[in-house]
């Protein structure tokens, strides 16, 4: 995963050249030699990262046009694997496997109080932008923690993700007067949302009404990621939802911790949503 993890993060940067000097940035990041410098996730990611920036300026050296062909197939993969080799071994290699230590004995050592503390900060996180930043960056802290062997935080992702859809797929159900007719026609794109654990069928119904709507999701996926933690759930996949209950350690566990989330959104939602005008459905 690592290696290929850090060829696509240079690819989407750099395009085709990226992927070599990517590649074995993320291998050099699984410490193949032995140098005790198994930087894993986090290594791969910034090694691709600092990899894709590397092709982007070997692209601007200047050479005769007979030899611009010889730049993207030969040149930029030879420099910039080299370049690389040497960045993971002698620059960033150390320090990154020492966060990467740092954070697994974090890990590790979370007592109960800390774990629910985590959730709450996740799950909002996770619910407050719904694919943007903030989303993006406990999904990162999520995978690392994977790479680390502690799967429970994953667990949690999938929860805090799935419950944002499902929570207003429930408060449509339970109260159609909150939601015009084109968020019900909506209900069966949120259901499947929640179930492939895709948070962003959530998103218009934040963006048409934030003040109300986004509060609501992150305390259930708040919730949700808490119960997902107090029930120990782990998940030994990146993403999929309920199409990879195979990685699951009980998928019971995760139904109840997304159900009672999703109920507390629900809740929130029915409570604090006005009944849309009659007039508004009229118009539509």
């Amino acid at each position: 995963m690592v290696p290929i993890l850090g060829a696509y993060t240079a690819y989407s940067i750099a395009d085709k050249p990226g992927i070599a000097p990517g590649m074995i940035a993320g291998w050099m990041a699984t410490d193949p030699w032995g140098l005790n410098q198994a930087s894993g996730f986090l290594g791969g990611l910034i090694g691709g990262i600092i990899a894709g920036y590397l092709v982007l300026l070997l692209k601007k050296i200047p050479m005769p046009m007979t030899l611009r062909s010889l730049l993207p197939t030969l040149i930029i993969p030879l420099l910039g694997v080299t370049a690389m080799g040497l960045i993971m071994v002698y620059i960033i290699g150390g320090p990154i496997a020492a966060v990467t230590n740092a954070l697994t004995d974090m890990l590790n050592s979370l007592g109960t109080g800390n774990l629910l503390l985590l959730g709450i900060i996740q799950g909002c996180m996770l619910a407050f932008d719904m694919g943007g930043p903030c989303n993006k960056v406990a999904y990162a802290f999520a995978l690392a923690a994977m790479d680390t062997g502690n799967y429970m935080v994953m667990g949690a992702n999938f929860v805090g993700s799935i419950t944002p859809p499902l929570g207003i797929a429930i408060a449509i159900l339970v109260k159609k007067s909150k939601f015009t007719s084109s968020e019900r026609n909506s209900l069966a794109g949120l259901l499947a949302g929640a179930a492939g654990m895709i948070t962003e069928f959530a998103i218009p119904f934040a963006a048409s009404d934030p003040v109300k709507v986004i509060p609501s999701l992150m305390a259930g996926s708040a919730v949700g990621c808490t119960v997902s933690y107090m029930l120990g759930l782990t998940i030994q996949a990146p993403h999929g939802g309920l199409f990879v209950a195979f990685a699951m350690n009980n998928p019971i566990y995760f139904i109840i911790a997304a159900v009672v989330g999703a109920i507390v959104t629900a809740a929130l939602l029915v409570v604090l949503k006005k009944d849309v005008p009659a007039e508004e459905v009229e118009a539509e």
